[in-house]
């Protein structure tokens, strides 16, 4: 009986180990402190969330109500709709320039809600 000749090979990839690390940091239970870091993250994401939605909305209908207002008072044969077309672009114009300041205004207040907890928990974490 002939004994063939046994080696061991191996081969390293680091790309290989990252994506094996990162697959079971998925499913390892987390640490108290990746876990206080999650909650920072998502504390600060839902301070501006909320604003940007709302203030998403104001800005696109308010553009189309300026685009409505603009059509009444342009096109030909909607003559008699020239006053209440300006009365509507009037308001899209109001609306698209409050869009903005009601953003600033309610992530204000939101941080302002959101300050101890995020501060609290970005101490706990610098400790």
């Amino acid at each position: 009986m002939e004994e063939k000749n046994k080696t061991f090979t191996y081969t390293y990839s680091a790309k290989e180990q990252e994506e094996i690390r990162n697959i079971r940091d998925k499913y390892a239970p987390p640490t108290k402190e990746e876990a206080s870091m999650d909650q920072l993250r998502r504390l600060d994401k839902s301070a501006t969330k909320r604003a940007t939605a709302i203030s998403l909305i104001i800005g696109i209908v308010s553009a189309l109500l300026l685009g409505v207002g603009m059509c009444c008072t342009m096109l030909p044969g909607w003559e008699q709709y020239f006053i209440p077309g300006i009365a509507i672009g009037v308001i899209g114009i109001i609306g698209v320039i409050a869009a903005y300041p009601v953003y600033t205004r309610m992530v204000k207040r939101r941080r302002a809600k959101l300050a101890p907890e995020i501060l609290r928990l970005a101490d706990e974490l610098m400790k």
